[in-house]
């Protein structure tokens, strides 16, 4: 079973939730998903164990060894990248265009490292995560060869918990794919509520089971009374509500997760929320 911890915007307390989750969890197998502010190892802790350079994308490089300076380059590159027989490498592509139309075999795709992989070994399992280059591409191939390396660390069938990254990006979409349950963490905001549905269409086009809970929900009764009559509709089940709780802000300064402090209204309601949560998913599976 894989289940994604998701949400349709940042801030929503998604990493909050994914890491108790994590917790209370032992035996499976983490996988952080926001590969461009991966955090989960932070509450997590542990030692890594392995680390490998991640090349994501390609640049092109011109030979002045080979360079006739014909100019086909710079006249086939649709993104102004060449000026000068010079490749600017934060304009480039990378699609090889250039490449193909140099007639000397002047230019050359070089692979380009966009971060790297890591997995670290921490008291509640294995965790796979990545760091990306900063304004690096290829976000979703990174995503990608995160879950290929949580995957190694399968022995049985130990169930996966991934946090997902915000938003409906392609890092996202990579995400989400092959997952069996994907958690919505919703903020009762007009903004939330809006990338809520977004974030929804998306899973359901991917065929996964779609849940719901409710961060913060005594913020604003108004829009949590709205996001349920569209759980209403969209026949989404609601595993639950999170209170405004200041241990939360507690817990994140300490790095600790959330159910650490299992006397504590948001604490309690998590550890309601999982049980519920696994209850309803191993019902769906046997369907």
């Amino acid at each position: 079973m894989q289940l994604i911890i998701i949400s349709g915007k940042g801030g929503t307390g998604k990493t909050t939730v994914a890491a108790s989750f994590a917790y209370l969890e032992d035996k499976s197998i983490k996988v952080d998903c926001d590969v461009e502010a991966s955090n989960l190892h932070l509450v997590l802790k542990g030692d890594d164990i392995e680390r490998h350079d991640f090349f994501g994308a390609k640049t092109a490089k011109i030979d002045p060894d080979k360079c006739q300076k014909c100019g086909e380059c710079e006249r086939a590159c649709r993104f102004n990248a060449i000026t000068e027989f010079q490749v600017d490498e934060l304009k480039c592509e990378g699609c090889g265009a250039c490449t193909v139309v140099c007639p000397y075999q002047a230019v050359s795709l070089d692979d380009d490292l966009t971060g790297e992989t890591l997995i670290s070994k921490t008291g509640k399992g294995y965790l796979s995560r990545a760091e990306m280059v900063i304004g690096a591409e290829g976000s979703g191939k990174l995503v990608t060869e995160v879950r290929k390396n949580a995957g190694q660390y399968k022995k049985n069938n130990e169930p996966f918990i991934l946090d997902g990254s915000p938003g409906v990006g392609c890092a996202v979409m990579a995400s989400v794919t092959g997952c069996d349950a994907a958690l919505i963490v919703v903020e009762p905001t007009q903004s939330g509520l809006e990338d809520f549905l977004r974030l929804l269409s998306l899973i359901r086009f991917f065929g996964v089971l779609p849940f719901v809970c409710i961060n913060k929900y005594d913020l604003n009764f108004d829009v949590t009374r709205q996001i349920e009559q569209v759980c209403r509709e969209e026949k989404v089940p609601v595993m639950g509500y999170i209170p405004f709780d200041a241990t939360v802000q507690r817990a994140i300064n300490e790095l600790k997760p959330v159910v650490c402090y299992p006397k504590r209204k948001a604490g309690r309601q998590i550890i309601m929320i999982w049980n519920r949560l696994n209850e309803r998913i191993k019902e769906e599976i046997k369907k």
